[in-house]
């Protein structure tokens, strides 16, 4: 199942590594990034495809609690509901 996942948080060195490793540790696979760092702003948008084994709030919770101990906001929603929530 495809999913979003948004990173937004004080740019430092590592952050790319960090939730990608969070990521291939959790299996899932990742088919598009951008990121951009606005002065010193981090932000990053990654679409990836979760294991249907993984229920996505599980996987929001464990990204989110892990990226707070990093300083760092982490959301992940279904592909489709971010959609939904960007149509006008």
């Amino acid at each position: 199942m495809k999913a979003v996942i948004t990173v937004v948080g004080k740019d430092r060195p590592g952050i790319l590594a960090f939730v990608s490793g969070k990521c291939a540790a959790a299996s899932i696979n990742i088919v598009d990034v951008t990121q951009k760092v606005l002065q010193d702003l981090f932000t990053m948008i990654m679409i990836v495809e979760i294991p249907e084994d993984l229920r996505i709030p599980d996987v929001a919770a464990s990204f989110g609690e892990d990226g707070k101990k990093e300083g760092l906001q982490i959301q992940v929603m279904q592909e489709d509901i971010f959609n939904a929530m960007h149509t006008i």
